[in-house]
């Protein structure tokens, strides 16, 4: 088969904007499938919050009109080539010109928008892909807009779409007259087989019913939701999809993420050279204000704050975990019932506690590089990165056995020297303590285990190279159907 041409749509993209996961990897798997062959580019939104460093760069390549029932709105078509990957930004004031990414009371029509403007625009880009790679719901409608309004135009004729789902709690559910008032699309795709979702519209099942292939961001995460419990309602159809789904494992820009040039952090260091590691803890502790103890461990947490990642579970035992000697210095955003315990928490405990309650990815990177632990609790987790982050730069994951944790994370086994880190089972706030002590035993009592495990994680490979392959040979089954 010659070169493959594929268009990787995403509603963000680092570093020009990122709320989470799906943003990591639409900035970094791209490149990583060019540089095996592919013709790959990646269109998303531009919105108003793209650096002005970026947007100054793009160049204007034209605009269409995209018709939503009786809407008639302009898009702009904008380009950059960035990392050696070619990006197209689709500009709309009123759609993408907000203060958040996400949220409004309009999504539907935002990202209705959105993917009907990506198959709009190129015909006026010249490119006319072999296949679509589909991201989470805001692109989820794509497949169904594809087969339902643009499959008797030759140019859209043979486009083939891959859908990844990478959290399938969020699916994009919406009142069923959007099926006319939006996307203009027949009753006849309104059924239990197709869109309809106990009688609304579902953006994420027009993504698993439409698409030719599925994929999600870990092997065991695509055998969680085949299941009740992890299913969120759509296990039946991935059931149905089994033959169709791929459970590929995410990775992260190892270029980018090496704490031997990583400006991000305090001191650069290596593998062979741990002790520069703990010049990076040292100044966390000055920065945060807590005491400076090169002998205490510090577990680090970066996360948003929900119960999804476990923090029902930490919220539990807090102050048990407190009592030990250690730190616990916390970084991420969400639910506000979370906010206030932990700001509390750190208000009472000073020397123990560092709660930021915001998002800084240079902060991010030096609580990577200058906590000893990483606690990852999650109830379900499709891949997680924060534990991958954790092992390039050294920091000993704690994690509860779900998804994408499941297959990264292996407990250390004592008798066979086994294992990267420490895992627990249940769902169940104090097996999660008894691991944290354990973790926190090997620190103090047996050093010589603690830094083979550190070591070990620095030296794993858990870049996109594997996975990037998978994806390749993924995109090729999905042109053969």
């Amino acid at each position: 088969m010659n070169s493959i041409n594929v268009l990787f749509a995403s509603s963000e993209v680092f570093p020009f904007a990122k709320t989470g996961g799906l943003g990591d990897v639409a900035g970094s798997l791209p490149k990583a499938i060019s540089k095996l062959g592919a013709g790959i580019r990646v269109v998303m939104p531009s919105y108003g919050s793209i650096p002005s460093q970026y947007k100054d760069s793009m160049e204007f390549l034209g605009y269409i009109y995209v018709d939503l029932s009786w809407r008639h709105q302009y898009c702009g078509v904008l380009r950059l080539i960035y990392d050696e990957v070619t990006y197209y930004f689709l500009d709309n004031e009123y759609y993408f010109n907000r203060s958040d990414l996400y949220g409004d009371f309009d999504e539907a029509e935002q990202f209705t928008f959105f993917s009907k403007a990506i198959l709009e625009m190129l015909p006026l880009i010249g490119c006319k892909p072999d296949l679509i790679h589909c991201n989470d719901w805001q692109t989820g409608i794509i497949s169904l807009m594809l087969k339902a309004n643009y499959r008797h135009n030759a140019f859209y004729s043979k486009i083939k779409t891959v859908f990844t789902i990478h959290n399938l709690k969020y699916q994009g559910i919406f009142p069923k007259e959007i099926l006319l008032d939006l996307l203009g699309i027949d009753w006849e795709f309104f059924t239990p087989y197709g869109i309809e979702f106990h009688d609304n519209v579902n953006f994420m099942k027009a993504g698993l019913v439409y698409s030719d292939s599925i994929s999600t961001v870990s092997p065991t995460y695509a055998q969680e939701i085949k299941t009740s419990f992890y299913g969120e309602n759509l296990n039946d159809i991935l059931i149905h999809r089994s033959n169709d789904l791929y459970g590929i494992l995410n990775g992260i820009d190892y270029q980018k993420n090496n704490p031997e040039n990583d400006n991000r952090l305090y001191v650069p260091y290596s593998a062979d050279n741990i002790s520069k590691k703990y010049e990076n803890k040292l100044r966390l502790q000055q920065d945060l204000g807590l005491p400076v103890r090169p002998d205490v461990p510090i577990i680090g947490i970066i996360s948003r704050l929900t119960a999804q990642k476990g923090f029902d579970l930490i919220e539990y035992v807090l102050e048990e975990i407190l009592q030990m000697d250690i730190q616990l210095v916390l970084l991420g955003k969400g639910d506000e019932h979370y906010r206030y315990i932990f700001e509390n928490t750190a208000y009472w405990h000073k020397d123990k506690l560092s709660a930021n309650i915001t998002f800084s990815d240079t902060l991010a990177q030096r609580i990577y590089a200058g906590s000893d632990m990483f606690l990852m609790p999650s109830l379900f987790e499709p891949c997680g990165l924060g534990q991958i982050f954790s092992f390039r730069y050294g920091s000993v994951p704690i994690v509860r056995e779900t998804g994408g944790l499941n297959d990264t994370v292996s407990s250390y086994n004592e008798d066979t020297g086994t294992g990267n880190g420490f895992t627990f089972t249940n769902y169940n706030a104090h097996d999660m303590l008894n691991t944290i002590r354990r973790a926190v035993d090997f620190y103090y009592n047996k050093k010589d285990v603690w830094n083979l495990l550190v070591q070990r994680g620095m030296r794993a490979d858990f870049s996109w190279d594997k996975s990037a392959h998978e994806y390749l040979n993924m995109y090729k089954k999905t042109l053969r159907k």
